[in-house]
């Protein structure tokens, strides 16, 4: 073991440094939404830090190199990471309170949170080429079988942390985790340097982790569940509504997503009920589609009030499909079938025709798939439908002309492919800049109709319908051209 313990210190420092990327996602997304934002910021930490570890190379590691400076590097970057832990709430709420600009204040976080372990855990690699190297002829040797070791453990520790440590790992113990590994192999490098403060570190992260374990059995017992999935960040908790009524909410990254009544399958978003209008549009529907749709709110509703109508839902996250079984009352129903797939996906292979589809796919209210909104998607949505059928989805956005980009850029998109687009603001009075819940509804019918029901629920939502100006000289979105996150920002 000793004589191959350099080799093994970079294998775990660069799986760690992969680990610790990733996991930044999940720390980033409650604040700054799942977007391409936040991704670009932690790609551009990861390229930073590998930029200025070529320079601190000169600086650092073509000096007298020691195992004892080593076991302090490593023994650094382990507190830089108890730092982010513990210091990441204060951090964020800071930044986002300072600037609303996405863009900036993505990279500040990552900076701020990820650039000083990120730093020193890359310059792990040089500094043990230097201990490794014993004369010129084996120098380049050396070095690139390094390399070509931490590359390739960079690799395996982005799939374990994907694919295994995140989704069944808190994020918090996770962080701890990655820091007790780096302080364990700091005593093992160099057992003498700082021993005390190494061994008191290293208890108190066990305590720290112990208490996570204790404090998260303690939320569960009082309502708060924690889950982090291979796509999301999951919290579940109660609470009443203004008529004091209690209900249990779901929420994906930080964010409202859905929420159910204890005592009813009533709908509690406003703008889920919408979806009803597809009974005043084409009233006798068979086959329908949910794009989306994890909590399974209004599939729940669905089945209850059409007993003789199927739904297929299509949604990427078995875990929150399992979530929804266990906390929100899914039940197995010969009419409801589950499909686990990104929805793209599923539409690019599905043969099947449907009466209508329903969409409700964001990654976050902030963010949503662009692949679903291109004019590709929408002829794959078209020729999935029956003759004369519907298409219904929710998008959030305001209404005011320098805010509205994603409306205007969709709602061109769906014109270009159905004959008949309609928008419903589920607010009916409008504060052009409120960024609220629109409904769009797409017709594969030429036959105009009718904008008036008996039914006085659904005669209400009717009287929403909106004449919109459109920007003509925003382009459709294709998937050639789609900066669906852009125009979302706009609005933000």
């Amino acid at each position: 073991m000793k004589k191959y313990l350099l080799e093994f210190t970079v294998f775990i420092c660069w799986s760690i440094v992969m680990i610790f990327e990733l996991v930044g996602s999940r720390v980033l997304w409650p604040y700054l939404w799942t977007s391409i934002f936040v991704w670009t910021s932690l790609i551009w930490i990861i390229l930073w830090s590998l930029s200025l570890w070529y320079y601190l190379w000169w600086k650092i590691a073509d000096r007298k190199a020691t195992l004892e400076w080593l076991s302090l590097i490593i023994l650094f970057s382990s507190i830089f990471i108890i730092l982010t832990l513990t210091t990441k709430y204060l951090i964020l709420n800071t930044i986002t309170w300072i600037t609303e600009n996405l863009k900036i204040s993505s990279l500040l976080s990552s900076i701020i949170l990820f650039s000083p372990a990120s730093v020193l855990l890359w310059i792990i690699s040089p500094y043990v080429a230097k201990l490794k190297i014993k004369n010129i002829t084996n120098c380049w040797t050396t070095v690139w079988n390094l390399y070509a070791l931490s590359t390739a453990w960079s690799i395996f520790g982005t799939f374990l942390a994907w694919f295994f440590l995140i989704p069944f790992l808190w994020t918090n113990n996770l962080l701890i985790l990655l820091s007790l590994i780096l302080i364990i192999i700091s005593i093992i490098i160099d057992i003498k340097k700082i021993f005390p403060f190494k061994i008191i570190l290293l208890v108190f992260l066990i305590i720290l982790f112990s208490a996570f374990k204790e404090i998260k059995l303690i939320f569960e017992k009082n309502g708060l569940v924690d889950v982090d999935t291979w796509y999301n960040r999951i919290w579940i908790y109660n609470r009443l509504d203004k008529n004091n009524k209690e209900i249990q909410s779901l929420l994906i990254n930080n964010e409202h997503s859905s929420a159910m009544y204890k005592d009813s399958d009533e709908l509690v978003y406003e703008y889920t009920k919408y979806y009803h209008l597809a009974k005043h549009f084409f009233p006798n529907f068979k086959d329908t589609l949910m794009l989306g749709w994890a909590w399974y709110s209004f599939p729940k509703s669905f089945l209850s009030s059409y007993t003789g109508a199927k739904i297929d839902v299509v949604e990427i996250d078995p875990k929150l499909t399992s979530i929804a079984r266990k906390y929100f009352n899914l039940k197995d129903n010969k009419n409801l079938s589950i499909f686990h797939e990104d929805a793209r996906v599923f539409l690019n292979k599905n043969k099947k025709k449907y009466d209508v589809i329903f969409w409700d796919a964001f990654s976050s209210h902030h963010s949503l798939p662009y692949q679903l909104t291109t004019k590709e998607a929408i002829e794959k949505k078209y020729n999935s439908l029956t003759d004369n059928w519907v298409v219904i989805l929710n998008i959030i956005s305001a209404i005011d002309w320098e805010k509205w980009n994603f409306l205007q850029a969709e709602y061109k998109t769906y014109k270009s492919i159905f004959p008949q687009v309609y928008i419903f603001p589920v607010r009916n009075i409008i504060k052009w800049d409120e960024v609220q819940n629109l409904i769009l509804v797409a017709l594969k019918s030429d036959k105009k109709p009718k904008f008036y029901s008996e039914d006085k629920t659904l005669n209400n939502y009717l009287t929403h319908l909106r004449k919109l100006p459109i920007n003509d000289k925003l382009p459709i979105l294709t998937d050639d051209y789609a900066p669906v996150d852009y125009y979302i920002s706009k609005t933000i």
